[in-house]
C-alpha cells in the first residue's frame, strides 16, 4: 500500500485506504491529470486491481477506461493498459481463488454462475453504445502488439456473451470484417490464432457475416494455414481453422458453391494422404489432435455433400470429389488397417453420402476391393461388419448407412445384391452379400436381425422386379426337410413367441416394403391361411409400448394385402379382409393402431435425417425410408378400411352403374344449364355496360348543358336568352328562304340555257340549209361575196356573243359554288348552335347579312344574262333574215362557185364551233343540276337541323329551364309574321 501512497501522494501515516478510496483516487488522477505518464501510471495501477476489485473498478472506472481509448489514442502503452482492464471487468474469469484453498463442488459452480452474471452485467453496460464496439474495432487496425492482442481478447470476451448483437453492430461497422480478416495474415502466431478463434465466435449462426468472410479470401487462407501447420498432422491451430470452415460452410449454399467453384475441394485431397502423414505413434496408433483433425475434415466434406443441400449442388461437389481423387483417398481410409474406430465411422458416413444418388459413385465404390486374400468387396467386408455384434455400435448404423446411401437410385446396385440370393447365382465357396443378409436375418442377436432386415428392404425399395425376384429364393431348414420361401420364413420367425421386439419390427418392416405395390407378393402372403389371422390377433390384442409398435405395424402390413390385393385368392378377397377388421378388430380401434405408429417418439426421431442417429441399440427401431413409405400408404389404408361394408346398404354394380349414369347426366345437364347462364350473364353484362356508358355520357352532356345554360343566364339574363333563341330562328327561316329562292333562280337560268340551246340548233339548221343551196348556186356577184362577208362576220360576233356568255355562266356557277359552301358553313354553324342551349347568334346574323347580299349579286348577275340572251336572240332573229335575204339573192346569181367553196367551208368551221358549244352547254346543265342537287341537300340538312334544335329544346323543357313557353310563343309569332310578309311580297 506505501506503493499507492506514494503514487496517489496522500494519505496519512497509519491509516490505509480501502480498496473502493484507491480506485476513486486513481480513476480522479485519469480524469484530472495533464500529463500522460501520470494516467497512464494510474490506468496501469487499475489493470492491477481490476482482478481482485472487479466490481468497484467496473462500476467506477469503465467509462473512464473508454474515454482513454477515445482520447490517448497517440500512446499505444496507455491504450493496452485500458484494453486490458475492460477485458478484466467484462471476461468472466474462472480459475479458481488463490486465496481459496479448497472449494466444494457445489461452491464452485455458485462462484463461475456469479461471475458469468457480473460479465453479462458489464458487457451489457459497455454495448450500450454502439459507438464502444466501432471504438475497439479501430484499435485492431493498430499493428502494436500492446493494443491489437487486447482488443482481439475484448472482441473475443464480447462475442462470447453478446454474439447476435455484436455480430449485428459489426455488420453496420464500416469495413470490420474486413479489419477481423486482417488478423489472419499477422505474422504473430498468438495475434493470428486469437484471430482464428474470434472469427469462429463471430461466424455461428449468421450467414451474413460468413458470406463476407468467404469472399473476404478466407478459404484460401484457411487452407493455407493448415498446410502451413502440417495438415491432419498439425496442432490446434489447425482444429481452429477446421472449426472455422465448417463455420463458413455449413448450412451455407452461397459459401459451398463459391468454395466449389474455386477449386477448394481439390485442395483438400493432400489432407487425407495417410502414407506421407507422420502423426501416428509408433506403435500406428494416432494422436488424439490427429484424430480431431481428420474428423473435422471429414465433416467438411460431409457438408458439401450432404442430403439437406439441393440436389444439383450436391450432384457437382460428388462428381469433383471423385474428379479429384477424394474419393479414392477415402475409400483407401476405409480400406486401410489401424484406423481408429471414430474415423472409420465418420469416414464411412463421408464416403456414403459422397456416393448417395450418384451413379457414377455408386458404380465406383461396387468395384472397390479390400486388401484382401482373396480380394473381397468393399461392400460385403463392410457387410460383415454390421452383422457381426461385436463392432462397435456406432460403426454397425455407419454401415446400414453406406449400404443405405449406395442403394438409393441405384437399380443395378439392388439388381446386384438380389442376385447374390438367387439359387442360379448363388456361390457357396465364397461369401456373398446375400449370404451375410440371410445370416444377420436368422441370426440370435436382435440388432442383427433390424440391421439385415432394413438392409434387404432397402434392396427392395420401389423396385417391383426385384420384389418378385426375391419371392424365388428358398431356403433350407434342415435335413430332410423341405424349402421354404424367403417370405415364409419371415412369417414363420415372426410368428414366434420367443422373437425380441427389435427383431418382429425389423421383419415387419421388411414385409411391408416387400409387399407394397406389388401384388404378387401379396398374392404369395395371402397363399399362407395363417398369416391373416396371426395379423389380426396381434392387432386385436392389448399390449405395452413397445408391443403397440408391433400391433400398428401389424395393421399396416394389413392394409397394404388390402389396397394391393388383386382378389386372386377367393379367400382372401379385399372385402372379406375389410368384414375381418372390422369383426375381428374394429375400425376405430385399427385406426388408432396405425396412428399410434406415427405418433411414436422414435418414429419421429428417425424421420428427421436419411442417418441413423439413435442413442442406443435398444431405440434402433425406424429408419428414415420407412417412415417415408409409412407417411405415403397410411391414408389410403384409412381410406380403404372407412369403406362401407354394410350389406344391405350395397348396390349391386348395375344399381352403382346406373346411379352413376344418373348423376353424369344430371351433372351434364347442370353444365349446360350453368354455361348458358353464364353466356346470358355475359351479355347481359356487355349489355349493362353500354347502357351505363350511354346513361354516364348523357349525364355529362345534361350537366354540361345545365353548365352552359347557367354560365349565359348569368351573362345576358333571361330575356336576352329568348331573343337570341328568336334570332336564331329567324336566321334559319330567313336562310330557307334565300336557299328556295336561290333554287328558283337556277331553274330559271337553266330553262334561258335551253332556249338559247333550241337557238342555237335553229341556227345550225338554217346554216344546212344555207350550204345545201350553196352548192346549188354556181353564178355569184362582188354583192354576194361582200354579203357573205357580213354574214360570216356576224357569225364570229355571235361566236364572241357565245364565249361571254360562257364566261358569265362559269361565273355564276363559282358564285353557286360560292354559296353553296356559305350554306355549308352556315349549316355547321347551326348544328352547333344546336348543341347549345341558349346561343349567341350575333356571328350567325351577320353571316346572314353577308349571304342576302351575295344573292342580291347573284340575281342582278342573272337578270344580266337574261338580258343578254335576249339580245342573242334578237340577233339571232337578225340574222335569220339576213340570211333569207341572201338565199333570194344567191338564188338569182349564177356564177360564183369559188366563192361558195369559200363560204362552205367558213360554213363547215361554223359548224364545229356550233358542236363545241352545244357539248359547253351541255356541261352547263350538268353543273346546274350538280348545284341544284346541293342546295336540295343544304335543304334537307337545314331540316335536320330544325328538327335537333326542337329535340335539344325539348330537353331543355324537361330540366325546368323558364325559355320553353316564352320561346314558343315568340318562335310562333315570328313564323306567322314572316308568312304575311311573304304574302305581300308575292301580291
Amino acid at each position: 500500500m506505501s506503493w499507492f501512497r506514494n503514487v496517489l501522494g496522500s494519505g496519512e501515516p497509519g491509516v490505509q485506504p480501502t480498496g473502493a478510496d484507491t480506485i476513486a483516487r486513481l480513476c480522479d488522477r485519469v480524469q484530472s491529470s495533464t500529463l500522460l505518464d501520470d494516467r497512464r501510471d494510474a490506468v496501469r495501477a487499475l489493470k492491477s486491481l481490476s482482478k481482485k476489485f472487479r466490481v468497484e473498478v467496473g462500476t467506477q472506472a469503465l467509462d473512464i477506461l473508454i474515454n482513454v481509448l477515445q482520447t490517448d489514442r497517440s500512446d499505444c502503452e496507455i491504450m493496452g493498459y485500458a484494453l486490458d482492464t475492460i477485458f478484466n471487468i467484462i471476461a468472466a474469469h474462472l480459475e479458481p481463488e488463490e486465496e481459496v484453498e479448497e472449494e466444494s463442488p457445489a461452491e464452485q459452480e455458485a462462484r463461475m454462475k456469479q461471475e458469468v452474471q457480473l460479465s453479462e452485467q458489464f458487457i451489457d453496460i459497455f454495448l450500450k453504445r454502439s459507438e464502444n464496439v466501432s471504438l475497439v474495432l479501430g484499435l485492431l487496425e493498430e499493428y502494436e502488439f500492446k493494443v491489437r492482442w487486447p482488443a482481439i481478447k475484448t472482441m473475443t470476451a464480447l462475442s462470447t456473451m453478446r454474439a447476435s448483437q455484436v455480430q449485428q453492430l459489426i455488420l453496420v461497422s464500416p469495413q470490420g470484417v474486413s479489419k477481423l480478416m486482417d488478423l489472419l495474415s499477422d505474422t504473430r502466431e498468438v495475434v493470428r490464432n486469437d484471430g482464428l478463434l474470434l472469427l469462429t465466435q463471430l461466424t455461428k449462426g449468421n450467414a451474413n457475416i460468413q458470406k463476407i468472410v468467404a469472399f473476404e479470401n478466407a478459404f484460401d487462407r484457411l487452407l493455407e494455414i493448415i498446410a502451413e501447420e502440417g495438415a491432419s498432422d498439425g496442432g490446434i491451430v489447425v482444429e481452429d481453422c477446421l472449426l472455422l470452415l465448417l463455420n463458413l460452410l455449413k448450412k451455407n449454399s452461397s459459401n459451398q458453391t463459391f468454395f466449389k467453384e474455386g477449386s477448394f475441394i481439390q485442395r483438400l485431397a493432400p489432407f487425407f494422404d495417410l502414407k506421407t502423414s507422420g502423426g501416428s505413434s509408433p506403435d500406428g496408433s494416432w494422436s488424439a489432435q490427429k484424430v480431431n483433425n481428420v474428423n473435422l475434415m471429414l465433416q467438411v466434406v460431409r457438408t458439401l455433400v450432404s442430403p439437406s443441400n439441393p440436389q444439383q449442388a450436391t450432384s457437382v461437389c460428388q462428381k469433383v470429389i471423385h474428379q479429384c481423387g477424394l474419393l479414392k483417398q477415402l475409400c483407401g481410409i476405409l480400406m486401410a488397417s489401424g484406423v481408429p474406430a471414430d474415423i472409420l465411422t465418420e469416414t464411412i458416413n463421408t464416403v456414403s453420402e459422397v456416393i448417395r444418388g450418384s451413379k457414377l459413385n455408386q458404380e465406383f465404390f461396387a468395384a472397390v476391393n479390400a486388401p484382401s486374400n482373396p480380394p473381397r468387396p468393399a461392400i460385403v467386408v463392410l457387410l460383415m461388419s454390421m452383422v457381426n455384434e461385436k463392432q462397435p455400435y456406432v460403426l454397425r448404423c455407419a454401415v446400414l448407412y453406406c449400404f443405405e446411401c449406395f442403394l438409393y437410385k441405384n437399380e443395378i446396385g439392388q439388381e446386384q445384391i438380389i442376385a447374390t440370393l438367387l439359387p442360379a447365382t448363388a456361390d457357396v465357396q465364397t461369401v456373398t452379400a446375400g449370404q451375410l443378409l440371410c445370416g444377420g436375418l436368422f441370426s440370435q442377436d436382435s440388432l442383427a436381425n433390424w440391421f439385415a432386415a432394413v438392409a434387404l428392404a432397402h434392396a427392395l425399395k420401389d423396385n417391383t422386379t426385384q420384389k418378385e425376384q426375391l419371392l424365388r429364393v428358398q431356403l433350407a431348414t434342415g435335413l430332410g426337410n423341405p424349402p421354404v420361401s424367403l417370405l415364409q420364413q419371415c412369417t414363420n420367425i415372426l410368428a414366434q413367441p420367443t422373437a425380441k421386439v427389435q427383431t418382429r419390427v425389423g421383419l415387419l418392416i421388411l414385409l411391408c416394403n416387400w409387399l407394397s405395390n406389388c401384388q404378387l407378393a401379396v398374392s404369395h402372403f395371402l397363399t399362407n391361411p395363417s398369416n391373416i389371422p396371426f395379423l389380426t390377433a396381434q392387432v386385436a390384442e392389448h399390449a405395452d409400448e413397445h408391443e403397440s409398435l408391433v400391433q400398428g405395424l401389424c395393421a399396416f402390413l394389413l392394409g397394404i394385402s388390402i389396397i394391393d390385393n388383386d382378389n386372386a385368392n377367393s379367400s382372401f378377397t379385399k372385402e372379406s379382409l375389410r368384414q375381418l377388421i372390422a369383426k375381428r378388430v374394429g375400425e376405430e380401434s385399427f385406426i388408432e393402431k396405425l396412428e399410434g405408429v406415427s405418433k411414436h417418439e422414435l418414429y419421429t426421431q428417425a424421420a428427421q435425417k436419411p442417418q441413423l442417429r439413435f442413442s442406443s441399440p435398444d431405440a434402433m427401431l425406424f429408419d428414415y425410408e420407412f417412415t417415408s413409405l409409412y407417411k405415403h400408404l397410411e391414408s389410403q389404408i384409412v381410406k380403404a378400411i372407412q369403406e362401407s361394408d354394410d350389406i344391405e346398404s350395397k348396390k349391386t354394380v348395375e344399381d352403382h352403374d346406373n346411379i352413376v349414369t344418373q348423376y353424369k347426366d344430371i351433372i351434364r345437364e347442370q353444365d349446360n344449364q350453368l354455361s348458358e347462364t353464364k353466356k346470358k350473364y355475359e351479355d347481359m353484362k356487355t349489355e349493362f355496360s353500354k347502357q351505363e356508358s350511354q346513361l354516364s355520357e348523357q349525364s355529362s352532356q345534361i350537366q354540361q348543358l345545365k353548365d352552359q345554360y347557367a354560365l349565359l343566364k348569368a351573362q345576358h339574363g333571361v330575356n336576352n336568352t329568348g331573343q337570341d333563341l328568336q334570332n336564331s330562328t329567324d336566321l334559319h327561316d330567313s336562310g330557307s328562304e334565300e336557299i328556295s329562292r336561290l333554287q328558283a333562280e337556277v331553274d330559271d337560268l337553266r330553262q334561258q340555257l335551253a332556249d338559247k340551246d333550241s337557238a342555237v340548233e335553229k341556227l345550225k339548221n338554217d346554216l344546212t340549209v344555207a350550204e345545201a343551196k350553196a352548192v346549188l348556186n354556181t353564178d355569184g356577184t362582188e354583192e354576194g361575196n361582200g354579203e357573205v362577208s357580213a354574214v360570216q362576220t356576224r357569225l364570229e360576233e355571235q361566236q364572241q356573243e357565245i364565249q361571254e356568255l360562257k364566261r358569265t355562266l362559269a361565273e355564276q356557277r363559282d358564285e353557286v359554288t360560292k354559296e353553296k359552301q356559305r350554306a355549308d358553313d352556315l349549316s355547321s354553324q347551326l348544328e352547333e348552335k344546336n348543341n347549345i342551349p341558349i346561343p349567341d347568334n350575333s356571328a350567325l346574323i351577320a353571316e346572314k347579312a353577308a349571304m342576302s347580299t351575295k344573292i342580291s349579286d347573284l340575281e342582278s348577275k342573272l337578270s344580266h344574262s337574261e338580258s343578254e340572251i335576249s339580245q342573242l336572240q334578237s340577233e339571232n332573229q337578225r340574222l335569220q333574215s339576213e340570211k333569207q335575204d341572201l338565199e333570194s339573192r344567191l338564188s338569182s346569181q349564177g356564177d360564183g362557185a369559188a366563192d361558195v367553196s369559200q363560204l362552205n367551208e367558213e360554213l363547215q368551221k361554223l359548224k364545229l364551233e356550233n358542236e363545241r358549244l352545244s357539248s359547253e352547254g351541255q356541261t352547263a346543265k350538268e353543273d346546274v343540276a350538280q348545284i341544284r342537287q346541293e342546295q336540295e341537300d343544304l335543304l334537307v340538312l337545314l331540316t335536320d337541323t330544325d328538327e335537333k334544335k326542337d329535340k335539344y329544346k325539348e330537353k331543355l323543357k324537361e330540366l325546368g329551364q323558364p325559355t320553353s313557353d316564352d320561346e314558343d310563343g315568340e318562335e310562333a309569332e315570328d313564323e306567322e309574321e314572316e308568312e304575311e310578309e311573304e304574302d305581300g311580297d308575292e301580291d
